[in-house]
């Protein structure tokens, strides 16, 4: 088990965080969560070894093996998809290795020489067997197979595989290594929906420990049993999945609010004590008491959440034509090779479409005959009249000028502003004050990404494409993105892996699998779903696999209503707050005014007297009725997630 204690880490002048415990243990299973700057990957590093802790303490057994995949792979991976895959069991491939060596030597050897080499030689067999050695390479082959590689693509070198495809052999090689603590940093950026599906099926029974970043709720909901949130200041830790981590943040944030309103009322009436009675000697003592207490005492800070939060804008585009997009028997091949077949359908005027299927099933190509960057061999594909489009994809922060800053890069991509003040625009996007002037070489990879959205929606167009917006972004920015594209007035095309965003932005979805393209009316749950497929079958007893398959489903349906009650609730909840803060403002003034009603002073002054209890009536029957309002919000949420149920 790796233990950390009380860590704390600076970065320059800013705190990231301090007073960070946590326990990796077999069978957690945690998503660290928290706004991108607040030190998510330092943690990860400093629990590696990479980075010291500024204090603090990270206990890792001798013995103990981990395992990490980083969001962004800097290594070369030598060798074949499944040759580098099988690195992951270096340990049973090195036997077989000298289980070959042996062989050989006995063919050659001495009569006398063969005792010694054949009592080695059955030594390491035994080992080769307990450990699986025999079918090593098929379980390699079904990890990759589960990460959407077909043959062909196992046998290709690495080297020659996409920065994606590269991602998913090395998860690959470290599924196959089962280190007893799995740490994956956005593990599900470069995968889509059917792979994210199989990975969580593999995660769902995993034996391990498993510490990983994620901004995809439904991952989360379906895989951790606990949450870690980061917020700016330290670390809380949540029982339960995302959707549980949600309601209990909520709870304690409330808490918080009402403990720090509480400690400030105290404050006050201990400052005015102070006040009142600083030169009285007969009261120098208590005054004095009180003073020290007060600086004893640690302020209750409540984090500001919305300062976490990157807000996304969209100018008001032109009216395009009724029929925005037009597939009619549309066929696209590479030569001989036919991807798509008889592709027809019409995107019309403000529908927000969500284009999803298997990578390698065709969706890149259905982009590209729609943007006329590949013509269709049979059939039409065509924008409609009066169409603007911009597409934004993973891609354009690669290309990005590395020494310009966020300013010069964003005021280089748009072009012309017109009238409009740039330094606004990239504030609605996060970057707001000095970060303008940073260079684009030293933003995170959420920061990148936050920017080539600004470049792709700064100017007014009537179709947006955006193809895996949500990867290196954090939770508050994928919530605030989810906001912006409801709101937004055009038509949408979304590409994405991220299943909470399709359900609640999109209301169609076009289907991209064996070798077509069909439209859905609609979101249905089941599209969302990998298809039942031998491949990923993992090779346990057919009654046990059941049990996982139906307990992870639950899971899974239990993670959706959860989410969906969550939703529902969402407006209530956030009205119930706002009313419980009121009765709790003026239930302190009230308290403020029968303080100063039980002072024998006050009835010196009779104006004074009548106008106190004049107030005092009035906070009364407000406080009355706040309080009222809250019991019905309540019981309204009551209703809402029992209906959900």
């Amino acid at each position: 088990m790796l233990t950390a204690t009380a860590l704390s880490k600076e970065q320059g002048s800013r705190q990231l965080f301090q007073n960070v415990s946590l326990q990796l243990s077999s069978g957690r299973r945690i998503a660290l969560v928290g706004s991108n700057g607040v030190g998510k990957t330092t943690l990860i590093e400093i629990l590696l070894g990479v980075q010291d802790p500024d204090s603090g303490t990270v206990h890792r057994p001798v013995d103990l093996s981990i395992g990490y995949l980083p969001q962004d792979l800097e290594e070369e991976l030598v060798g074949s998809a499944v040759q580098v895959t099988l690195q992951g069991a270096s340990h049973i491939v090195s036997i077989e290795k000298r289980l070959a060596e042996l062989q050989e030597d006995l063919t050659k050897s001495h009569e006398a020489d063969q005792g010694q080499l054949l009592e080695e030689y059955g030594n390491l067999q035994s080992r080769f067997e307990q450990l699986g050695g025999y079918a090593i390479e098929a379980e390699a082959q079904r990890i990759l197979a589960g990460l959407g590689f077909d043959q062909e693509q196992m046998d290709r070198d690495a080297r020659e595989l996409s920065g994606g495809w590269r991602m998913r052999v090395a998860l690959a090689r470290l599924l196959l290594s089962e280190p007893d603590i799995l740490i994956l940093d956005e593990p599900t950026n470069h995968l889509d929906v059917d792979s994210v599906a199989w990975l969580e099926e593999q995660f769902s029974t995993w034996s391990g420990c498993i510490l990983f970043v994620s901004h995809d709720r439904d991952f989360i909901d379906c895989i951790a049993n606990r949450v870690i949130e980061l917020d700016g200041y330290s670390s809380h830790e949540y029982v339960g999945g995302f959707s549980d981590f949600v309601a209990a943040r909520e709870l304690r944030l409330t808490q918080m609010a009402a403990s720090a309103a509480q400690q400030s009322r105290k404050f006050a009436e201990t400052e005015r004590f102070i006040e009142r009675f600083r030169y009285k000697a007969s009261k120098a003592k208590q005054v004095q008491s009180r003073v020290k207490a007060l600086e004893r005492t640690d302020r209750i800070e409540v984090p500001e959440v919305a300062d976490l939060k990157a807000k996304f804008d969209f100018p008001e585009p032109r009216r395009s034509a009724r029929v925005v997009v037009e597939f009619a028997g549309a066929t696209a091949a590479y030569g001989d090779q036919i991807v798509l077949s008889d592709v027809s359908f019409v995107i019309e005027r403000g529908r927000k479409v969500a284009l999803v299927g298997p990578n390698g099933a065709g969706k890149s190509t259905l982009l590209k005959l729609l943007l006329d960057e590949l013509e269709a061999t049979e059939g039409v594909a065509r924008l409609g009249n009066k169409v603007d489009y911009a597409s934004f994809a993973q891609h354009l922060t690669e290309v990005m000028d590395l020494g310009r800053s966020v300013l010069q890069e964003f005021k280089v991509s748009i072009g012309d502003p017109g009238e409009r003040n740039l330094r606004t625009i990239l504030g609605g996007f996060g970057f707001r004050g000095e970060q303008v002037d940073q260079k684009v070489g030293d933003l995170s990879g959420g920061e990148r990404t936050r920017l080539a959205l600004a470049i792709t929606m700064a100017n007014p167009v009537n179709l947006l494409i955006l193809d895996e917006p949500t990867n290196h972004l954090d939770l508050p920015s994928c919530d605030l993105l989810e906001d912006a594209l409801n709101a937004y007035p055009g038509t949408l095309i979304l590409v994405t892996h991220d299943r909470h965003l399709i359900r609640n932005v999109a209301d169609a979805l076009i289907v991209v699998r064996n070798g077509t393209a069909t439209w859905h009316d609609g979101v249905n749950e089941d599209l969302l779903k990998s298809p039942s497929e031998p491949r990923s079958a993992k090779p346990t007893p057919e009654s046990s696999g059941n049990r996982h398959k139906e307990d992870r489903e639950a899971r899974k349906d239990e993670a959706r209503r959860r989410s969906r009650s969550n939703d529902a609730t969402r407006e209530l909840r956030k009205e119930r707050n706002q009313v419980e803060q009121a009765w709790e403002q003026a239930e302190n003034k009230l308290a403020e005014i029968q303080v100063l009603l039980a002072d024998s002073s006050t009835y010196d002054n009779p104006d004074l007297v009548k106008e106190l209890g004049i107030k005092h009536d009035q906070l009364k029957d407000q406080a009355s009725e706040l309080m009222d309002q809250y019991e019905a919000l309540v019981r309204r949420i009551d209703r809402k997630e029992s209906d959900n149920k």
